[in-house]
């Protein structure tokens, strides 16, 4: 018993002197930093130096280390644009300024995405307002419910397939020209950068399928639309639009003839030549052919784009039975007198290879 009492004490006893030395184990390190000036130091303890810091080199003359060395220049009239020396093969790789890479970037930026903008919002602002004021342009008589047809199945598959790739090259592009100022505020810089990057690359594919419909709607078309007299005519009279009656023509008008030749064959030779000249850059074409090339594209698809609405307007719901013209490959009898008169006249003497069906019959799978 006397013994266990003794471990236990001489424990307790071990256990109070170590007490001390773990208090001391847990306060904190001397400082090592230099003595603070104005504070008493106990001089009976060594003072640790800080470690000596050396001073940056000085850059020389000329190196890019020095801050702000790639700033832009205060003006570029000053800027040097001579050609300097590249170790990168190719043409135009040693020319760094380039002052017509700033006109194009202030005429894009500028005039083109504003005036571009307004001319596409009055036109179809003017489409509308028509529409109210005027509704839908009406037959004066009733449908006789016989079907002459209007467009065969290669006429309509190319005019469809021409009407379809414009309007994903529309969309594409009028988003790569005015979706930062319409699309990017909400959309975020990641989403707006992701969905650039896909439009650009559909417009670039979609495009020479675009120029390919061109000459085949102009080869089926051509022989058509060449222009005559009575289409002046029909153009001076707006068509008839505000008279009773309205003036003859053939199978195609003089507004149809007008949107053919300026703008399937003027506009669209535009857009398809630039926008060969923009899809191929491996052409080895310079950079100022390129913004030309830009500028002349962009000015050609957006007057494309505003003609194409009057076009889609009266061929949809501006006129009554134009769609089906072109959806179904027939049109009514009483449309057809009323509207195309001389070809209406030219199928019934046979001398057009179109035919006018029986009363009740329905278009063939396929017509």
């Amino acid at each position: 018993m006397q013994a266990t009492a003794r471990t236990l004490g001489a424990l307790i006893l071990g256990a109070a002197l170590a007490l001390p030395m773990a208090a001391a184990a847990q306060s904190p390190a001397p400082p090592t930093t230099a003595p603070v000036h104005g504070v008493k130091v106990d001089e009976g303890k060594p003072q640790v130096s800080p470690p000596s810091v050396s001073s940056p080199p000085t850059p020389g003359k000329g190196s890019t280390a020095v801050p702000g060395w790639n700033n832009p220049p205060k003006s570029w009239e000053s800027a040097s644009e001579k050609p300097q020396y590249a170790s990168i093969p190719g043409r135009e790789t040693n020319v760094l300024i380039q002052a017509d890479g700033r006109k194009w970037r202030a005429f894009h930026n500028g005039p083109l995405v504003t005036y571009g903008g307004w001319l596409v919002v009055v036109v179809f602002a003017l489409l509308i307002l028509t529409y109210l004021v005027m509704g839908k342009i009406r037959l004066a008589e009733p449908p006789t419910g016989r079907l002459i047809e209007r467009f065969n199945a290669v006429e309509r598959a190319s005019h469809w397939t021409m009407a379809i790739c414009f309007v994903f090259l529309a969309l594409t592009g009028a988003f790569m020209l005015w979706g930062k100022y319409l699309v990017l505020p909400w959309l975020g810089y990641t989403g707006f950068a992701w969905t650039t990057i896909a439009f650009k690359n559909i417009h670039n594919f979609v495009g020479p399928l675009f120029i390919f419909s061109l000459v085949v709607s102009f080869l089926i078309f051509v022989k058509d639309n060449v222009w005559r007299a009575r289409d002046t005519q029909w153009m001076l009279h707006i068509g008839g639009m505000f008279k009773h009656k309205e003036v003859p023509s053939g199978r195609f008008n003089g507004g149809e003839k007008l949107w053919f030749w300026g703008g399937l064959v003027f506009l669209g030779m535009f857009v398809s030549v630039t926008g060969l000249v923009l899809d191929f850059p491996n052409w080895n074409q310079g950079r100022e052919a390129m913004q030309y090339a830009n500028a002349i594209h962009a000015i050609a698809a957006v007057c494309f784009i505003a003609g194409s609405f009057i076009h889609v307007y009266i061929g949809t719901v501006g006129m009554e039975g134009a769609y089906q013209g072109m959806r179904r490959g027939h049109v009514d009898e009483e449309w057809a007198r009323e509207h195309h008169l001389l070809w209406y006249e030219d199928v019934k003497a046979g001398r057009r290879p179109e035919r006018i069906a029986p009363a009740g019959a329905q278009p063939a799978t396929g017509d």
